[in-house]
């Protein structure tokens, strides 16, 4: 396998949202020349500025990697001599649970009118399987390239964890599927020398699997801890404490936490593109429709969790005020797509509850045409809540400061250093 010399190749990266920005200064940190471009223009003049806009990328990293192997720019047309391209762009689902390939097919469309002959295009965007050979081969050939030959067209999906700081891009074993062996081998010399370890599969639609696998995995797990997380509350047991102990297994075993439901661009989408597909092939997917059923109805349960707290203490919702701490579908970041809180806080709105938030990465939150500022989270503000519900746990938020001075707290998550104390209410 003939790998790319980093000092003489550039690349490109269409989308430079979670996924893409970080692919794109790492590989900038590998000695790539990187064009990044997104449709976006304010996201690209913050990049100009040397300004982040999200929570795991620095000021700093971006100062000093824009200019200095990197560009970003709105112009597809820069992507004329690239060797290489990565496409990161967004793949949610529709209001019918279709997948919503617009953005992957928009910007393919665009490519294949610019990328030079043997550019090597990788999908790194979740897709259903078969969706690399259904949507990115046409249109490539449709420009007169033959794929295998004068361009090679892969799959590599996107391992990123937002908000933590252990596994780093790079470290992440990357796996790669390629349409062909000899597209497989193009695409493997692209990222060798950006990622310690890379793992190679039999073709793109593998590839595609592997990824749906790896969230619905999750997904299923997840659906399952919730479920047993309602049981123990109709037996008075304590889930997490049960959690604990089971986990001291040393094999058989690995622990899933409950919470108010599933968020994020993974997770709650991921599972229903792999029974999407199946559905297609005329199979049906109970178990991943049961656990995304039982995932979707964890907001429902937080909020029921909450009003029966309240009637204990003779307060009704209409009378009630909220504060909910975490919008954001997991702590520390600043990324709302799919945040149960959107449920939770749609659900308290029904119910005429007073509402207020607090999130230090998210600094307004818009729900139902209801339009949110973050509120300071200070003695008085905690003081005024009826009851403070814990969505998301953060590191800068003191909550030892939050249940000393509030009336109530539910709390949906198991990491608060209050945990235990028997006036703190958990899901």
């Amino acid at each position: 396998m003939s790998r790319y010399e980093p000092s003489n190749t550039t690349v490109g990266i269409v989308g430079l949202g979670y996924v893409g920005l970080p692919l794109a200064l790492a590989m900038t940190d590998a000695g790539y020349d990187v064009i990044g471009v997104d449709v976006d223009e304010e996201r690209v003049a913050q990049l100009e500025a040397g300004t982040s806009y999200l929570t795991d990328v620095s000021d700093e990293e971006i100062s000093s990697f824009v200019g200095s192997g990197f560009e970003p720019t709105v112009d597809y047309d820069r992507l004329s001599s690239v060797d290489a391209v990565s496409i990161c762009v967004p793949t949610p689902l529709r209001k019918t649970g279709q997948p919503n390939l617009s953005y992957v097919v928009s910007a393919v469309e665009e490519l294949a009118t610019v990328v030079p002959p043997n550019c090597v295009v990788i999908l790194e965007s979740t897709v259903y399987p078969g969706a690399t050979e259904e949507v990115l081969v046409p249109a490539l050939e449709a420009e007169g390239f033959e794929v295998g030959s004068d361009i090679f067209v892969a799959f590599s999906p996107e391992r990123l964890n937002p908000g933590q700081d252990v596994y780093k891009i790079a470290d992440i074993p990357k796996v790669i599927g390629g349409v062909t062996p000899r597209c497989s081998e193009k695409a493997r010399a692209v990222y060798e020398s950006v990622f310690s370890e890379l793992v190679p599969v039999e073709s793109s639609t593998e590839a595609e699997l592997v990824k749906l696998l790896e969230n619905t995995f999750r997904a299923v797990n997840i659906g399952l801890i919730n479920e047993v997380a309602t049981i123990a509350d109709e037996l008075d047991v304590d889930i997490w404490d049960t959690i604990d102990a089971a986990s001291t297994k040393p094999y058989g075993f690995m622990p899933f936490y409950p919470g108010p439901g599933l968020g994020g661009h993974c997770i709650p989408v991921d599972p229903m593109y792999l029974s999407w597909q199946a559905n297609q092939k005329g199979t049906q997917t109970r178990f991943i429709e049961l656990a995304d059923h039982i995932n979707r109805s964890m907001p429902g349960h937080v909020v029921s969790k909450v009003g029966d707290l309240l009637n204990d203490n003779e307060l009704p919702f209409s009378l009630a005020d909220v504060l909910i701490i975490g919008v954001a579908y997991k702590g520390d970041v600043s990324d709302v797509r799919e945040s149960p809180a959107f449920d939770v806080v749609g659900e308290l709105q029904e119910k005429h509850a007073t509402i207020r938030y607090h999130d230090p990465h998210v600094p307004t939150f818009e729900v139902e045409g209801v339009e949110y500022d973050s509120t300071p989270l200070t003695e008085d503000a905690v003081r005024q809540a009826d009851c403070v519900v814990v969505l998301t746990d953060h590191e800068v938020v003191d909550y030892d400061f939050v249940a000393e001075n509030a009336s109530l707290v539910f709390d949906t998550r198991n990491a608060t250093p209050h945990r235990g104390r028997e006036w703190v209410h958990r899901l």
